[in-house]
């Protein structure tokens, strides 16, 4: 369908109205998958539910997006700690975002209370990242509402700065992704935010009450269609604490028109500059790319990342960026609405992007409504996998079609080499088979054993937290970085692994998933390779090279200073 057919389709509901039938789906592998992922939430001490609108029907398209997760290490113990958000009702509850701290053993404490994080309201996205380089993380969380700078005061707590930093905004928004980013390369964070709709209950038509209210011939929430999309925007980091709204002068607040969700940095036309990916919920996704001169140029349509490769618009909701194809490049795999499949975008390392998506085998999944994802090496072969949760917003709709239950699975795709995935259906364990309401994810290695684990937000519930146990002896490193000269998260650094003529290489992100934030420290799978050798690219150009690093370990690289301290894991169990 053309552009125009795809604008016509889309004036009968809310959302992206692309209909995608799933492609044939191959014979198995019969190959064996070395990872089991476990939920262990309720034994770790995570208990709490996520509180989002409604839960058996939804009024309005605000009780319908929900929220992120972080993996962050707020208190430096070496050991990742939780922060999750919440929402609450239309009219009220007392529910709240909460701080987990790891207590080293696969549980968490509850310490919200203390930390200074709790907070009611209609929160969206967070994003890590040190902006006053004083050696402690700190968070930004956006709401529909007041979005909320919150520096970690080093003790256990934060406060929160936003006025201070001149972050308070005039009128009312819907934040949504965000993610901290030295655009300028001048050593402090600077801040992107996307913005999704202009929403006003007041103002918003009741289900049902036009076609931009209705899915599937049944009445739903309005939107985001028929709604006025957001503008986004880009605050300087002064060196000072504070921040200066530079959304025009950059020229950002020029791309207008997109409803914007997940917000991710990394430099993916390689010139050393980081730019940035928005996407874009049922309308074309951005990319911003960086011109060197503290401004950005809108390239998305013409780099092959705005839409799909027939030309339409997606409902683009999560993002995972990562080397699928070990050549170097960072690709982009984004998650869409039901009806439609996710897409797999691979880069030719100067941001030109080709849609692969059915090449790949990734198109035969087209069932659910899918936000967290990432590319990432979940049994440690080598191959980056694709990992994403799934979830329906119209509660309401299960019992008139069947066919789209609001709890669905997660999803696996299981990297097979040469750009090839088969999903997994029944061989990654019951925390991706079982269903449930997903939205935000992240991806981290909380127990400290060598893989990758996912705590997972679920709507109405509790979250998951999913252990990864790894059945296999394939090789894994951990690189943490830590700038001197660059931003002290060392956020928007690239390090790539050579090793037997391949290259895999991660950046150092500040956002990712849907709404979330992984873990800072860099997890490479090396199958049976035991020896590489290591470059990190600092955000302000530096480079640096390390030969022959043994595998099994975490390695801590300060610039200026090289590997300060090596630390071998050995796997537990």
């Amino acid at each position: 369908m053309s552009l125009l057919g795809a604008s016509w389709a889309a004036k009968a509901q809310g959302v992206s109205s692309r209909v995608a039938r799933p492609q044939q789906r191959g014979k198995p592998s019969g190959l064996p998958f070395h990872s089991k992922l476990t939920d262990i939430a309720k034994q770790a001490g995570l208990l709490e539910r996520c509180t989002y609108g409604g839960e058996t029907a939804k009024q309005y398209l605000l009780e319908t997006i929900g929220c992120g997760v972080a993996f962050v290490d707020y208190d430096n113990d070496g050991w990742l700690d939780i922060f999750l958000l919440n929402g609450t009702l239309l009219e009220g509850s007392n529910a709240t975002n909460r701080l987990y701290r790891n207590n080293r053993d696969g549980t968490f404490t509850d310490v919200t209370k203390a930390s200074g994080l709790e907070r009611t309201g209609w929160a969206s996205a967070v994003c890590a990242g040190d902006y006053n380089n004083d050696g402690w993380t700190d968070l930004f969380v956006t709401y529909w509402g007041q979005n909320v700078l919150y520096r970690n005061n080093g003790n256990g707590t934060f406060s929160d700065v936003t006025k201070q930093a001149g972050l308070i905004e005039a009128k009312r928004r819907w934040g949504a992704g965000c993610t901290f980013v030295d655009y300028d390369r001048d050593g402090h964070l600077d801040l992107f935010v996307s913005n999704y709709v202009d929403f006003d209950p007041e103002k918003v038509p009741k289900p049902g009450q036009n076609s931009f209210c209705n899915w599937k011939g049944v009445p739903v929430n309005c939107g985001p269609r028929g709604l006025t999309p957001g503008y986004h925007s880009l605050y300087r980091n002064r060196g000072d604490g504070t921040f200066e709204d530079v959304s025009a002068k950059s020229g950002v607040a020029k791309a207008r028109g997109s409803y914007g969700m997940t917000a991710v940095a990394a430099d993916f036309d390689n010139d050393g500059w980081p730019d940035i990916y928005v996407a874009c919920d049922s309308t074309s996704s951005f990319l911003f790319r960086n011109k060197h001169d503290g401004t950005f140029e809108e390239v998305g349509l013409e780099r092959g990342v705005a839409v799909n490769e027939d030309g339409m618009e997606q409902a683009g909701m999560g993002v995972g960026v990562g080397d699928f194809d070990l050549d170097g490049n960072l690709d982009i795999f984004k998650t869409h609405f039901a009806d439609d499949s996710n897409i797999l975008y691979r880069n030719d390392g100067k941001a030109n992007f080709e849609d692969v998506t059915t090449r790949s085998g990734v198109g035969v999944e087209t069932r659910y409504v899918s936000w967290g994802a990432g590319i990432v090496d979940l049994d440690n072969d080598g191959q980056l996998d694709l990992f994403f949760v799934t979830g329906n917003v119209y509660p309401e709709i299960e019992a008139k079609l069947p066919a789209y239950p609001f709890k669905t699975p997660r999803a696996v795709f299981r990297n097979l080499g040469g750009g090839k995935f088969e999903e997994l259906l029944d061989q990654a364990g019951l925390g991706v088979s079982e269903a449930h309401s997903s939205r935000g994810c992240a991806f981290g290695d909380f127990d400290n054993d060598g893989d990758i684990d996912v705590v997972v937000v679920n709507l109405h519930e509790p979250p998951s937290l999913l252990r990864n146990d790894v059945t296999s002896n394939g090789n894994w490193l951990k690189v943490k970085l830590e700038g001197v000269k660059s931003n002290r998260s060392a956020i928007g650094a690239r390090v790539t692994l050579l090793y037997g003529g391949k290259k895999q290489a991660q950046e150092v992100m500040s956002q990712g998933s849907f709404y979330s934030v992984n873990d800072f420290r860099l997890h490479f799978g090396l199958g049976a390779v035991d020896i590489v050798d290591i470059e990190v690219r600092w955000p302000n150009g530096g480079l640096a090279r390390f030969p022959k690093v043994a595998a099994g370990q975490l390695i801590e690289i300060k610039e200026g200073a090289g590997i300060v301290k090596a630390t071998p894991w050995k796997k537990k169990g």
